[in-house]
């Protein structure tokens, strides 16, 4: 992991695209995700218990998820081709847990079955639409980046990446896809360390304050403080950076500007796969050729609406909601200070 101060340029890798994030880009051919596929048991209760508490929920519910998951089917409802690269078990919640992702028509050919149980979450949602979630990684520890290898990357693709795959894996993904020049996106989510190998291999960098504030101190940055990490890793290495910031929206950076957009206010009433419909809906925007700011309205909208029903995978909304919606949210623009 890091143990120096940030100090990271990028090296010209074999591509026809300028490596910036807020130019129009070429339409891609698909979205890959490379990541966690899970089965989610949810419960609601009137309070997330404490250490050492027992708290009666009530009835309980079995869906699909996974932050990989979530974030393939996100995008692919939000009207782009994708692929989902993962691992998934020989038991009972395989199935289901690939439900949605086949009905909805994501390209499953990369994905495998292995010897372990499939993923799981168990998730606990408050009266106030707030959510704690205990992930077990069961056969996403088996997920490979050489599975990538079953489908045609190329200059024209967007990997997304998260944090519920092997951290050796999922570096190995990102350096994979950009020496074949494609584009790269990593939600650093669950939040973890992030190594400048992996940093030097990405194009946008989204986080939320919890995540950002992790990465702040592993990279040891002047500040930990949210926009101060994403606006201090914009500056040094030319990516895109944005974090969210819940009901505030969120605030990201692009050459050389800070773009700023406020959450349209919607009633609540489950958060879970909120920042994965945003993760999902901001790339399949860029995906589309959207610049930074489109795409940053698109995905706050797909999150605002996840948050308006429950559970991961059947909060996501589709296309023509979510455009309703980004068409209400204003992006300030400025220099980036």
């Amino acid at each position: 992991m890091a143990n120096a101060p940030l100090a990271i340029r990028y090296s010209p890798l074999a591509s026809p695209y300028t490596r910036t994030a807020d130019c129009l880009l070429p339409t891609s051919l698909m979205i890959i995700v490379f990541g966690s596929i899970n089965i989610d048991l949810v419960t609601r209760a009137e309070r997330i218990p404490g250490p050492g508490e027992t708290v009666l929920g009530l009835d309980y519910v079995a869906n699909p998820g996974g932050k990989g998951a979530n974030q393939a089917l996100a995008a692919r409802r939000a009207g782009a081709k994708v692929a989902m690269v993962g691992a998934y078990g020989r038991d009972g919640f395989a199935d289901e847990a690939l439900a949605l992702l086949r009905a909805d028509g994501v390209d499953l050919s990369a994905s495998r079955a292995v010897n372990k149980p499939t993923g799981a979450a168990f998730i606990v949602v408050d009266d106030h639409g707030e959510n704690a979630i205990v992930v077990a990684s069961g056969a996403n520890a088996e997920a490979r980046a050489s599975q990538l290898a079953a489908l045609s990357i190329g200059p024209a693709d967007w990997l997304l990446l998260q944090r519920e795959a092997p951290e050796s894996e999922v570096e190995a993904a990102a350096v994979a896809a950009r020496r074949q020049g494609a584009r790269v996106l990593l939600n650093n989510a669950p939040a973890q360390m992030i190594s400048k190998a992996l940093l030097g291999a990405l194009d946008v960098l989204c986080v939320n304050e919890t995540e950002a504030s992790i990465v702040g101190r592993s990279l040891k940055l002047a500040s930990s403080e949210p926009e101060a990490v994403v606006r201090e890793i914009a500056a040094t290495t030319g990516m895109a950076t944005l974090v969210t910031l819940g009901s505030a929206g969120a605030v990201g950076y692009a050459r050389a500007e800070r773009f700023l957009a406020p959450a349209p206010p919607v009633a609540v009433v489950d958060t879970t796969a909120a920042g994965d419909a945003f993760v999902g809906a901001f790339a399949a925007a860029r995906d589309h050729g959207g610049d930074f700011a489109e795409a940053l309205r698109y995905g706050l909208a797909a999150g605002s609406l996840a948050c308006t029903a429950a559970g991961a995978q059947p909060s996501l909304p589709r296309a023509a909601a979510i455009e309703a919606l980004a068409r209400t949210i204003e992006v300030a623009r400025s220099p980036a200070g």
